[in-house]
């Protein structure tokens, strides 16, 4: 198992989760929160697009190194999972009745 797709997507879905609390306000969890719902987000985001073969998993596939294609592929599974993640769990605390501050 390569760690340095989960790291980038990990790093990176902390960024997509506190841009995606810049842009939604109402659905912030301040960033702290933004972040750890990103990261979880990134995570999940880089392992669903690993396991349709085309992320990190299929860039870094054949001699164990990540190619140019892989990394950028991680980014943006990353980011965009850690946006994905934000958006779901800002969704459901303002469906439950707490406020997103």
């Amino acid at each position: 198992m390569e760690y340095l797709p989960l790291i980038i997507q990990l790093i990176t879905g902390a960024v997509g989760g506190n841009l995606a609390g810049s842009a939604m306000k109402n659905l912030s969890l301040g960033t702290m929160w933004n972040s750890v719902a990103g990261i979880v987000g990134g995570g999940i985001g880089g392992k669903v697009l690993g396991m349709l073969g085309t992320g990190a998993a299929a860039g870094a596939a054949g001699d164990g190194g990540m190619d140019v294609m892989g990394i950028v592929s991680s980014v943006l599974a990353g980011g965009i999972g850690g946006g994905a993640g934000l958006g779901v769990v800002g969704l459901v605390k303002s469906m439950m009745g707490g406020k997103a501050s």
